[in-house]
């Protein structure tokens, strides 16, 4: 397969990867460019933001939930219709499962891809010093893999000084983006959800995008992105003869948190999707066979959630009525008798888990974790594993204890309910690790034995 593309990474967290990414795909898309967004790890809220924000399909590669021939069938699926693909890196670059582990991490991804990469680094109150962090990263690991770099928070002035020292380095000079506060995507913005902050951060990433045109060598980057190495790609595995079924889908301001990869995976299996919202809809979607409430930010719409009465009892009774439910962590928290808003104030909700859904002070649970069942249930067979991630400053009462969770160091707990037609919990599942549950899922809602 061939298939430009060209991955950003950076040394930490916090180094303005994704301001420069969106920036760079708004460029892209406005230069004529058919460009698919990739972010690395679990994260929704990134690939969410290249989608709505900045216009490019996005979707999520990750070797937690994927090995390597899996990452590749999903990096090929998701760029069949793009000129290019750019891919956001999370953490720092070695950052890996454990501190002393690059498993997983964005330089496995790149090195599964052989994709070009390059460092993002932020150059604040440095200059020849920045070169020092380059030269180490490009040092550590031998294949590397990094071809070029860029400098946040830097001037003209500097980067120019510092361009034959980079070239020195055997590394492309990409360019700079100078010190601009007003530019840059706070993470308060990530979690965008109304149409009035769309409206705002588009008009900065235009913003952005010109700003980056003046300092990035465009050309050098599609050179690097050419570089890329064709691919092998795996055959697909035959999809298994499903039956047609339709899904409501809860998708609004409140529940946004749905990996690109899994609705796929609910289509190629014979699904028709139908979305609405618990905020807005008064019913579930008319003929829908079955339901999935994903995660999202229900604590923000607390009280617009409990108002609508009407939502609220049509879930509680489709469910009572054996509809098959999958709920992960903010859909899960719509389920509880009670939920406490960002406030504690406590508001009705469904009703179907028993218990009631309060905020900490503090990650409840973080992290990649792999689920296994304990007994056979509507979707899975004892001893049948997914991997999943969980991300929750809230907490049930009642959070469920059909599945053990093991993170990656070993620390292990119980969770999830897997009562008859209902799978619900915290941890967000990525379909793909093990297609078998959403199978019987499907055949469940189409009333197949």
């Amino acid at each position: 397969m061939r298939s430009p593309r060209i991955l950003f990474a950076a040394p930490a967290s916090g180094s303005g990867k994704t301001t420069i990414v969106c920036g760079i795909l708004r460029a892209l898309k406005n230069r004529g460019k058919r460009v698919s967004a990739f972010k690395c790890g679990p994260d929704y809220i990134d690939p969410m933001f290249h989608e709505r924000v900045v216009g490019v399909k996005s979707g999520t590669l990750d070797l937690f939930f994927s090995n390597e021939t899996q990452l590749k069938r999903l990096y090929a699926r998701n760029t069949e219709e793009a000129d290019c693909a750019v891919i956001e890196g999370v953490m720092g670059y070695y950052d890996g499962l454990s501190a002393a582990s690059d498993e997983a991490s964005t330089y496995a991804v790149a090195k599964a891809l052989r994709v070009p990469v390059v460092l993002i680094i932020d150059a604040r109150g440095q200059s020849l010093s920045a070169l020092a962090t380059l030269k180490g990263f490009l040092d550590y690991r031998s294949d590397s893999g990094i071809k070029g770099v860029l400098f946040n928070r830097m001037s003209e002035h500097v980067f120019k000084a510092l361009k034959p020292e980079v070239e020195a380095l055997g590394v492309v000079p990409i360019g700079f983006l100078p010190k601009s506060d007003d530019l840059m995507i706070e993470s308060r913005h990530l979690g965008l959800v109304t149409p009035n902050e769309i409206s705002d951060l588009s008009g900065k990433l235009d913003a952005l995008a010109a700003l980056l045109m003046n300092t990035l060598d465009f050309d050098a980057l599609e050179t690097l992105r050419g570089e890329a190495e064709d691919l092998a790609i795996a055959a697909e595995p035959d999809v298994p003869t499903m039956p047609n079924t339709v899904i409501a889908v809860a998708r609004d301001e409140a529940f946004c948190f749905l990996y690109r990869d899994n609705l796929a995976l609910l289509r190629r299996y014979g699904a028709e999707l139908l979305f609405f919202s618990p905020l807005h809809d008064a019913a579930l979607p008319k003929d829908a066979q079955g339901l999935i409430l994903p995660g999202g930010y229900p604590e923000l719409f607390a009280k617009q959630l409990s108002e609508n009465t009407a939502m609220r009892g049509t879930i509680r009774t489709a469910i009572e009525n054996g509809i098959p439910c999958l709920a992960e962590c903010g859909g899960f928290l719509y389920l509880h008798d009670t939920l406490s808003d960002m406030d504690g104030n406590t508001y009705p909700m469904c009703g179907v888990i028993r218990a009631e859904a309060y905020r900490t002070q503090k990650l409840s649970r973080f992290g990649y974790v792999t689920l296994t069942a304990k007994t056979d249930s509507a979707f899975f067979r004892a001893g049948e594993s997914i991997k999943a991630h969980e991300f929750h400053y809230f907490e049930s009462g009642d959070p469920g204890a059909a599945f053990t969770a093991v993170k990656p160091n070993g620390r292990e707990w119980s969770c999830m309910h897997a009562n008859g037609n209902l799978l619900a919990g915290f941890p967000h599942l990525f379909y793909e690790s093990d297609p078998k549950p959403i199978e019987r899922f499907l055949r469940a809602c189409a009333k197949e034995d």
